[in-house]
C-alpha cells in the first residue's frame, strides 16, 4: 500500500528518520562520502520539511518513502528511500510508479551519487538520462538525472 504521509505526525516522522539513515547510510558507503545532508538531518529538520511525502508499507509496517516537489511541468525527486532490510524488492520502483500516476508532470528529475548503482540501475531502467554531474567533494559526484514524457 503507499499512501501520502504527514510528517508533522511525531511517531511516523521518527520512522521516516529511521529509514532515511539506514538507506543514505548505504548510499554513504557505496559512493564513499558521508557528507550527504539527509544523513545529517534531524527530527525537527524532517518534520519541517516542505516536500510532498509517500510512504510504502509492507503490511502495517513503513518501508520506504519518496519526497518530492513540484514545479509547473516538472516533478524533482528530492529523497527516496528504503530501509535496506527491505531492499530490493520493489518498493523503490513502486514509489515512483505510484508518483508518475499520482502527479503526472512532462519532466521529472532526481539526482544521486554516480556511484550508488542499485539508484543509477533504478533510475535508468526507468527512462532517466543524465543531464549532469556535479562534483560535491574530492573524488565525489552527483549525478544529475532526467526524464521526459509526453502525457
Amino acid at each position: 500500500m503507499i499512501t501520502a504521509l504527514d510528517l508533522t505526525d511525531r511517531a511516523l516522522a521518527e520512522r521516516v528518520l529511521t529509514i532515511q539513515h539506514a538507506a543514505y547510510a548505504v548510499e554513504a558507503e557505496l559512493i564513499g562520502f558521508e557528507g550527504i545532508p539527509p544523513l545529517q538531518e534531524d527530527l525537527a529538520g524532517l518534520m519541517a520539511s516542505t516536500e510532498h511525502w509517500l510512504g510504502r508499507y509492507d503490511g502495517s509496517r513503513l518501508v520506504g518513502a519518496v519526497a518530492y516537489e513540484l514545479e509547473p511541468g516538472v516533478v524533482e525527486i528530492s529523497r527516496l528511500i528504503v530501509d535496506p532490510a527491505h531492499a530490493r524488492r520493489g518498493h523503490g520502483r513502486a514509489l515512483l510508479d505510484h508518483l508518475d500516476e499520482l502527479e503526472p508532470r512532462p519532466v521529472s528529475r532526481v539526482s544521486t551519487g554516480s556511484l550508488n548503482t542499485p539508484a543509477v540501475n533504478l533510475y535508468t531502467s526507468r527512462g532517466y538520462r543524465v543531464r549532469s554531474r556535479i562534483e560535491v567533494a574530492p573524488g565525489v559526484e552527483i549525478a544529475q538525472f532526467e526524464r521526459s514524457v509526453n502525457y
